[in-house]
């Protein structure tokens, strides 16, 4: 099972391998707050494509068109499958920290990696 989670959330039991997927650590939160189960920055949007997105969700169409061509790169590629992996044998909580929970990377991760 596969599930997305902004990171200011408290974490449950339920939440299996709590994956971070942001590129830079969220604000406010300290690690033992975060209760990870790993920090997959390589996972995340460039720092241009995160730069250029800033959050605007008219902008949200061409940024994940954008981010999905950088997931498909091969370098990326090892983590997606480790993803796709763990989420065959336990729950999987992807976690980001953006405000705009209908906008957001994670969003577009959780769709590539529930692509067959």
């Amino acid at each position: 099972m596969l599930k997305i989670k902004r990171i200011y959330e408290s974490p449950a039991i339920d939440d299996g391998k709590r994956i971070l997927v942001d590129r830079i650590w969220p604000r406010g939160i300290s690690k033992a707050e975060a209760q990870l189960s790993l920090w997959m920055k390589e996972v995340a949007p460039s720092t241009e494509l995160r730069k250029w997105f800033a959050h605007k969700p008219e902008r949200f169409s061409e940024f994940s068109k954008r981010y999905k061509q950088e997931l498909a790169a091969q370098e990326v590629q090892v983590f997606i499958e480790q993803l796709r992996f763990w989420n065959q044998t336990e729950t999987v909580t992807l976690l980001y920290a953006a405000r705009d929970q209908r906008h957001n990377h994670a969003l577009v991760l959780q769709e590539v990696l529930e692509r067959k």
